[in-house]
């Protein structure tokens, strides 16, 4: 694999759970450039806080020119803000979709007056697959819920995201490549998160709770293997213009399996407690990651228990 040296790479969203664990793989060689309005702040765990090489810029994604000003000097372009999490973006869905398109565009539009943007990277979701995705592909068509159900405001913000960073690559020849998540944890993570939830009750012998009867299966992926394939995509120029699925699709697993694992894991004496669905759910969410082997050559090593065990590890340090 290629190795980025000597770079300047700015990455909106920095601060928070993946940006902030991405830093630490680019780190010493690069120079990173941290964009982020600081709402959600995971750089407080970290240690190269004091790194010479992290420029901190306190910006909000909805003003062109704070982005202007602060990528001048970038060579590559790491787009992972957003608003994202059941909650926030189901009382929040007006700037969920401001935030997650416009701010798009304008990063977008930001980098095109670059002269030496070598690549941008953004972030969908694996939710442009609607309801049931079985193992989808980056070919498979994008399903969109039923106006006035909040919850798909943020799919439908992620997938216009998606055709923008297209149209850029297409009219502009802007090398923008469209990574859709599929789940994922770990150390660090902040907000809303099923397994970090669950990770925090198991280790205080409290119930978990879980919405619906816990049927929904989901494919769990490890941040780490995460950040391996944004490192993937940053250097290898066959993904400029594609759009790829990022996933662990040999961590599956229902909500209720979910649960029993990591009480077992953990040796927990929670129970188990199922209260009513507040919103729509996806039922099926498994994805297809052929084309990200096959261009990318990603895939993710990190099992489910493994995972587990490193998350609450993390978590406990955090808590004593």
């Amino acid at each position: 694999m290629n190795q980025l040296q000597n770079e300047t790479i700015f990455i909106t969203g920095g601060a928070g759970f993946i940006g902030s664990k991405l830093i630490e793989k680019l780190l010493p060689n690069n120079k990173i450039i941290v964009f982020d309005n600081f709402f959600r702040n995971s750089l407080r765990y970290k240690d190269y806080m004091n790194d010479p090489n992290i420029t901190i810029v306190k910006g909000d994604i909805l003003h062109l020119e704070d982005i202007q000003q602060s990528l001048h000097q970038a060579t590559y372009i790491v787009h992972a803000a957003g608003i994202a999490g059941i909650d926030t973006v189901t009382q929040n869905p007006i700037n969920t979709m401001k935030v997650n398109m416009l701010g798009t565009l304008h990063v977008l539009e930001a980098a095109s007056k670059l002269s030496q943007c070598k690549k941008v990277i953004c972030f969908s979701t694996s939710e442009v697959y609607g309801q049931r995705a079985f193992r989808s592909s980056e070919h498979s068509e994008a399903v969109l819920g039923a106006v006035g159900e909040a919850r798909w405001t943020y799919a439908v913000s992620k997938l216009a995201s998606e055709h923008l960073a297209y149209s850029y690559y297409k009219q502009l020849g802007l090398p923008t490549v469209i990574l859709r998540p599929f789940n994922i944890y770990g150390p660090g993570q902040v907000g809303e998160g099923a397994i970090k939830l669950m990770v925090e009750k198991a280790l205080k012998n409290q119930p978990i709770y879980i919405h619906g009867n816990g049927t929904q299966i989901r494919a769990w992926c490890y941040v780490d293997d995460m950040v391996d394939a944004i490192y993937c995509a940053l250097v290898n120029d066959s993904a400029n213009g594609e759009s790829f699925n990022i996933g662990n699709e040999k961590a599956i697993t229902t909500i209720n399996e979910l649960a029993q694992t990591i009480i077992r894991v953990l040796q927990s004496k929670s129970s188990i407690q199922h209260i009513d669905n507040s919103t729509a759910d996806i039922q099926l969410r498994i994805p297809d990651i052929k084309k990200a082997k096959e261009l990318l050559h990603f895939e993710a090593k990190i099992d489910l228990e493994e995972g587990i065990r490193r998350t609450s590890k993390f978590i406990e340090r955090e808590n004593t």
